[in-house]
């Protein structure tokens, strides 16, 4: 029997329906409509068996959007949406009424698009990460700063009981000369048993974001399996923006290579039993023997 394969981590949008203002020309393999039929026979190569929804824009729009294209496929067994945690007030009540859709089990704001790193620890949004952590949402946290490192255990320490998963590792500085501050900093975010993490996003941090290799990813991904463990850790294949890097199936061969040398309990909860705990996932059909069609 198949093992069960979770993607915790992908996208769709569609600059039509809403806006993505880190989107242009310069990311033009990725600059345009991008759906889950597109997707679909990569999830199928790879065998994975359901995806987690994760939001790109800071807006309601992306966010409906998500729940439509959630409705029209059954392999989607979670959403990560927006709602505008430095507006507490309303992101309550954006919570409430998102929550009426089971699938919608995370938040997560594009914190490393804003020129204030931290913005996190500002008095609003610190009251916006507190409606989170009342209503038992769980919390994507984007770090792509040494300094968004830094702000994990801060905020851990202010809201004892929010769950946060950091998107992509942090990004580790992958084919660059120094591993620091990275090594360091990640280890102290993964001191809190609260906090998670997702093997996605491991793309080379030179100018060729295809640069990487099982090789050159292995040693910052053993660090955070240490740091961690294997119970706190999930996959992520981060499609669309993985077509910047090589393309979905190259990042999953890449990957599978490392998941591959873990112990099999320990690369059961990589591929799904962490993710499943993490999200609280109650997928429609996440069996193994119903594996994504390409119909």
């Amino acid at each position: 029997m198949a093992r069960e394969i979770i993607d915790a981590h992908q996208h769709v949008w569609d600059p039509a329906r809403a806006a993505y203002d880190w989107l242009g020309p310069e990311l033009a393999p990725i600059d345009r409509a991008i759906g889950f039929d597109e997707l679909r026979p990569s999830l199928t190569r790879a065998g994975v068996t359901s995806t987690v929804l994760v939001q790109s824009a800071d807006n309601a729009e992306d966010t409906e959007l998500m729940v439509e294209v959630a409705a029209a496929n059954p392999e989607i067994a979670a959403i990560v949406a927006f709602v505008p945690l430095d507006r507490p007030d309303d992101a309550e009540r954006d919570l409430t009424e998102l929550r009426r859709n089971p699938l919608v089990v995370g938040v997560r704001n594009l914190i490393h698009t804003r020129a204030d790193p931290d913005w996190l620890l500002r008095p609003e949004v610190d009251a916006g990460l507190g409606v989170l952590e009342r209503a038992g949402v769980t919390f994507d946290f984007v770090a792509v700063l040494p300094r968004h490192l830094e702000l994990v255990p801060i905020i851990s320490e202010r809201h004892p009981d929010l769950r946060i998963v950091i998107d992509h590792l942090a990004k580790p500085p992958i084919g660059l000369d120094s591993r620091e501050p990275w090594w360091r900093l990640i280890a102290e975010a993964a001191s809190n048993p609260m906090v998670y993490a997702k093997v996605s996003g491991l793309y080379s941090a030179t100018p060729d974001a295809a640069a990487w290799t099982p090789e050159s990813v292995r040693p910052f991904f053993l660090h955070a399996c240490d740091t961690f463990g294997t119970d706190r850790l999930m996959y992520g294949g981060d499609w669309p923006i993985s077509l910047l890097a090589g393309g979905y199936d190259r990042v999953w061969d890449g990957l599978s290579v490392l998941f591959d040398e873990l112990d099999p309990a320990d690369r059961d909860r990589v591929l799904a039993g962490t993710a499943t705990e993490f999200y609280g996932l109650s997928a429609r059909d996440r069996s193994p023997q119903s594996a994504l069609s390409t119909e």
